[in-house]
């Protein structure tokens, strides 16, 4: 059995990476660039599914910030965030979350979730790879019907599309 200091070790790095989750959704529902800067590795990667992403912070800050610039009001909430430790200073997980968007004139609701690795720079966990995968999109009076159709993912102005995580079979 492992120590008692080995467990609360890893506890306190399981609270960490779920504070770093909530600390970037707080950020980006904020606008607050320089605290969503940090929640990212010098050289992490973000990719979303229908957009470019970036490669490096700097990149993916400018990603969030060209995105975010045809966006209104958001919020983001967390319903979950799964974490595997793998390392000293490594993790991945899996945050699934619910968002809220003022989007192309209309509020926009959807269910995602982001694909993480994590790592530990400069003594604070940071996420080092995110790929976010869109269960469903739609508007309000959209989101009646968004789970029971295959082209549930419909963002404003796009064409509708398959969800990145259909049910199985």
């Amino acid at each position: 059995m492992d120590s008692l200091e080995d467990r609360i070790v890893r506890l306190e790095d399981r609270a960490g990476i779920q504070d770093l989750a909530a600390r970037y959704f707080l950020a980006t529902d904020d606008d607050d660039y320089a605290t969503l800067a940090q929640c990212f590795a010098r050289d992490a990667k973000f990719d979303a599914t229908g957009f470019e992403g970036g490669a490096g912070r700097d990149a993916i800050i400018a990603f969030l910030k060209a995105a975010r610039s045809g966006m209104g009001q958001t919020v983001h909430t967390i319903d979950y965030a799964h974490v595997n430790l793998t390392g000293k200073d490594t993790a991945t997980g899996v945050v699934t979350a619910h968002l809220e968007i003022g989007m192309g004139g209309e509020t926009v609701y959807a269910a995602v979730r982001y694909i993480d690795e994590y790592a530990r720079e400069d003594g604070e966990w940071r996420i080092s790879s995110r790929a976010m995968k869109v269960v469903h999109v739609g508007s309000w009076d959209q989101v009646g019907s968004s789970l029971s159709t295959p082209l549930n993912v419909r963002w404003p102005g796009g064409e509708p599309a398959p969800s990145d995580l259909p049910r199985p079979g």
